[in-house]
């Protein structure tokens, strides 16, 4: 029962989370970004990307990792406010005494005992000054778990941006897959009509044959885009903790995205708020400071220490008045109240190498921080970069199309007429074919590319995803 008893309240204590120590850990492994984890069994026909990216946060292993570590870390300060507080335990011991004497050539003074045991005590130990060591070690729990926080956040970050980015391969892949589905039927109806024109002794049968091999070439084309799209998709089912073979229907990549936006803030400007503000460099940071209390910590366990000690028993253990002498039921109990003070003499010098590996580890940390303030400026000037040449190209691209549209459209209706020859035909198909994928390709790009500066910036919300 006494067990039981304990057990019951060591879990009430876990529940309630007495040191409101796991208080802001969040609900879902998505962080705040998705309060409540709820999906339907197989995923939204068709799927949209803001779905997309709620089940990978919600379900992918690496943002359950992240929590878990979280939920770790929380508990860690749970143990270093602890220590605060006093520590009481209690012992009850029961058994069964049986002891006998016999004493040669004396029996009077012989002896058979036999009685019930019963002890109980407990024990209290309050530790009231340690020179600041469990100042420091609360200090580094607090700063591994807003190292854990800001980890999960930069996980976060890139999931969102990876899933977005797998979500718009699937919607470039299938834009081609259909770009390369009317290439193939462009070049079929080429073929049919240079094959008519060869049987009716208008064009050599060299025409014939030169279209039919556009078209064989527009059908390898064409499976190599099945299976590309295929595999895009199972990419993306995966990001999700889906089987890789689960059907999604995803629509394609729409015309109607505003590529001409303009940036409001410079570059420049970008960088600096991202070395303050970025997930990793939090992360770096909250690690080099709770290396710093971790070298106070390791300090202050080498200095004395003060602590009040009580301590009360009881037990029925039976007494005697002397050899020979019959016993008495009796109790006894013990009881004091004290200071302890504990002052570490030598520790073979171990102490010394103990802070001075702390240190170490406070440097390398410190420069973890510096190197993860150089990789975010370094990862926002390529993303903006990239994202400059990506919006340009998808206004490049749209010219392109609408110029390749135009010039096969005429080629066509001069070969139709007879005035014009197979090669400028198939010239123009294939740069038309080119174009269909390009602008696909480029539309995918800048999305992609937004994305990416987005999470760079750690500015990835759910609330702007599309």
């Amino acid at each position: 029962m006494v067990l039981a008893s304990l057990a019951a309240m060591n879990g009430t204590a876990h529940a309630f989370d007495v040191l409101r120590a796991e208080q802001d850990i969040s609900a879902t492994a998505a962080g705040s970004m998705v309060t409540v984890c709820q999906f339907d069994r197989m995923p939204g026909r068709p799927l949209r990307l803001a779905e997309a990216v709620e089940r990978t946060l919600c379900n992918n292993p690496k943002t359950r990792e992240a929590w878990a570590a979280v939920k770790a870390e929380a508990a860690g300060v749970g143990v270093a406010r602890a220590a605060y507080l006093p520590t009481v335990s209690g012992n009850w011991q029961g058994m069964r005494e049986n002891s006998v004497s016999n004493i040669e050539d004396h029996p009077a003074l012989s002896s058979d005992i036999a009685a019930t045991v019963r002890s109980a005590s407990v024990n209290l130990n309050w530790m009231l000054f340690d020179f600041g060591g469990r100042e420091a070690a609360l200090k580094n729990a607090n700063g591994l778990l807003e190292a854990a926080r800001a980890t999960q956040d930069a996980t976060l970050q890139n999931f969102f941006a990876s899933t977005a980015k797998d979500y718009y391969a699937v919607q470039a892949a299938m834009g081609e897959l259909e770009a390369a589905h009317e290439v193939e039927q462009m070049t079929h109806r080429s073929m049919l009509a240079a094959q008519m024109r060869a049987v009716r002794g208008v064009a050599p049968v060299t025409d014939a044959l030169q279209a039919q091999t556009q078209h064989e070439q527009a059908v390898f084309s064409l499976t190599k885009a099945e299976s590309d799209a295929q595999t895009a998709l199972g990419t993306l089912a995966s990001d999700m903790n889906l089987d890789p073979g689960m059907p999604l229907e995803v629509p394609p990549v729409t015309e109607d995205a505003r590529t001409d936006r303009t940036f409001s803030t410079s570059v420049e400007q970008l960088i600096r708020d991202v070395q303050i503000t970025h997930p990793s460099v939090r992360a770096a940071q909250a690690q080099y400071e709770a290396a710093l209390a971790k070298v106070s910590q390791t300090r202050a366990q080498g200095l004395p220490s003060i602590s009040l000690v009580a301590k009360y028993s009881h037990n029925n253990q039976p007494q005697s008045l002397g050899l020979g002498l019959a016993t008495y039921p009796a109790t006894g109990h013990d009881a004091y109240v004290g200071v302890q003070v504990s002052i570490p003499l030598f520790e073979g010098f171990g102490r010394h190498y103990q802070i001075a590996q702390a240190r170490a580890q406070a440097e390398r940390q410190e420069d973890a921080f510096d190197d993860a303030k150089r990789q975010v400026a370094l990862d926002v000037w390529s993303s903006y970069q990239t994202l400059t040449g990506a919006t340009k190209n998808a206004e490049n691209s749209a010219n392109l199309l609408v110029i390749a549209q135009r010039s096969w459209e005429a080629a066509r209706h001069r070969y139709d007429a007879g005035v014009g020859n197979i090669l400028e035909l198939m010239n123009t198909q294939a740069a038309l074919a080119n174009a269909k994928q390009r602008r696909v390709q480029a539309l995918a790009d800048w999305d992609n590319a937004r994305v990416e500066l987005a999470s760079k910036l750690g500015r990835l919300r759910r609330e702007g995803i599309e």
